[in-house]
């Protein structure tokens, strides 16, 4: 029988989160993202060789190589603010000495899933626009096939891609908007 555990993070803790997410963004700004993302895939096939995980960390990889996928999309073209904060992500959730280190049985990744979360959640509208954009590439090649001109299928794409990076925005704005008031 599980239990469940509830537990209130109030604004200075998520303060105290957000700056150790802000120490992993300047990290990246002087790191190479192929070597933080080989870091990222490296720490996630090692939490995997250590199966059986809480499920509180199982059952959030998915969400980790969807976040990279979408990194790593060419056609998707993730915008640079964006794509800093998934590495900045990637740099703390790698890190084995954050602040839970990792190496502490079943709790040592709390702190890693707690910035996931907040990742998830400051990213919710990009990740809703990505999903987006696959489901419409997936249909698009489903429909035409090899047979359509790369030329034309660029063009679908990119058109595509520019709706929902402006929707990304707008959505993204609105939300601060309304976090101020």
């Amino acid at each position: 029988m599980g239990m469940r555990l509830s537990f209130e993070l109030t604004d200075r803790d998520l303060g105290y989160f957000r700056n150790a997410l802000k120490q992993s963004r300047q990290a990246v700004r002087d790191a190479d993202e192929s070597e933080i993302i080989d870091a990222i895939r490296d720490v996630l096939a090692d939490i995997r060789e250590n199966e059986p995980l809480p499920d509180f960390v199982a059952s959030r990889l998915p969400q980790l190589d969807l976040m990279i996928q979408m990194l790593l999309d060419d056609e998707w073209q993730l915008p640079n603010a964006d794509r800093e904060q998934l590495l900045a992500t990637f740099v703390y959730f790698g890190d084995p000495e954050d602040i839970l280190p990792d190496d502490i049985p079943v709790i040592g990744y709390l702190d890693d899933v707690i910035i996931l979360e907040l990742a998830t959640r400051e990213l919710v509208h990009v990740l809703n626009a990505y999903d987006d954009y696959c489901q419409f590439r997936e249909e698009f090649d489903a429909e035409h096939g090899s047979a359509v001109d790369t030329a034309i299928r660029r063009d679908r794409l990119d058109r595509r891609r520019q709706q929902l990076h402006q929707r990304m925005k707008r959505r993204s704005q609105r939300d601060r908007k309304r976090s101020i008031w």
